[in-house]
């Protein structure tokens, strides 16, 4: 059995036993690690591992469109930005290193691959500025769920661009969580997120191909709605942030996978080695042989040293392919 077909089983709930093995690794390590490895890439070899997070692509809007605006204190309201033409999702120039990941990644190292897209909350936050955007959602809640439609429309189909190009998941990151609970009401993420994301998700579920969604914080209140909207994996469950492993056991394993497991908040980059391994051990005890992909929580943040990320990884790699 490859590595896809491994990952796939993994997530459907009929492992081997064998746990796939990830780690959001490079955003802030990048140098660090290629110091010590070589390259980021040979980071990922030496652990062999089983995915591979795809970034690129076309970009909704061209690149830095609003920064301008944004630091020079213009508030952008919803109006400017449905003036603004967006550009074409299937761009193949554009797609062309997706392509070349996808030839790296699936073809010559048979990682199971997904590919992020935007998520309509965390998305408009690069375009509006987080607080202005909030604001917007509040006194111009109509025009932003307009705003919302169609980036809902241009996200499907650029997941129809990328799955044709032989994709395995499709990842929306979209950030609904603060630490305790949801951003905003649950109400106002009924009405305005879920719809436009249902538009993505249901196109995806359509094609067969896998559907994972990143959000971080405590998002415990729109759980039944993510299983609804029909995700198969949720990265990261964060039990750091009030979402026990517990609850998803007893009331979501049979509906969906987590990816997730070594937490970037509380355990990986503070320099304490026996926590590492406590932790790595104790969520191995609960999940392994379970539909779950181990990996950070999010991107390993710049304080931890090389020496603790080598730790951390012997240890999982070892425990996940007993």
């Amino acid at each position: 059995m490859n590595k896809r077909e491994m990952v796939a089983k993994a997530i459907k709930g009929d492992s081997d036993g064998r746990t796939p093995v990830y780690g959001w690794v490079s955003a802030n390590l990048d140098k660090e690690i290629s110091e010590e490895f070589g390259s980021v890439r040979n980071f990922e070899d030496k652990y062999d591992f089983d995915l591979a997070h795809i970034f690129g692509g076309p970009k909704p809007y061209k690149k830095d469109q609003f920064t301008e605006l944004i630091e020079s204190g213009t508030e952008i309201t919803p109006e400017m930005v449905l003036d603004i033409p967006m550009q074409p999702p299937d761009d193949e120039t554009a797609l062309f290193n997706v392509k070349k990941s996808l030839e790296y990644y699936q073809v010559d190292r048979g990682r199971f691959c997904y590919m992020q897209t935007p998520g309509i909350f965390e998305f408009h936050n690069e375009v509006f500025g987080m607080e202005n955007h909030m604001i917007q959602m509040m006194v111009e809640k109509e025009m932003m769920k307009e705003v919302y439609k169609r980036q809902a429309e241009w996200n499907k189909k650029y997941a129809e661009a990328i799955i044709e190009l032989g994709m395995d998941m499709i990842h929306i990151s979209d950030d609904w969580g603060a630490q305790n609970d949801l951003m905003f009401s649950k109400e106002m993420w009924l009405d305005m997120i879920l719809p436009n994301t249902k538009i993505t998700a249901d196109y995806v579920k359509s094609t067969g191909t896998f559907l994972s969604l990143h959000s971080d914080g405590n998002i415990n209140r729109v759980l039944p709605e993510v299983r609804e909207l029909g995700f198969d994996v949720l990265h990261p469950w964060q039990e750091a942030a009030g979402m026990s492993y517990d609850t998803y056991l007893s009331d979501y394993s049979n509906d969906f996978g987590i990816m997730g497991g070594l937490c970037i908040q509380t355990t990986l980059g503070f320099g304490d080695f026996e926590n590492v391994r406590n932790e790595i051990e104790r969520v191995f005890g609960l999940l392994k042989g379970k539909r779950w992909i181990f990996c950070t929580t999010h991107f390993v943040q710049e304080h931890c040293s090389i020496e603790e990320l080598v730790f951390a990884y012997d240890i999982a790699v070892k425990m996940a392919r007993l």
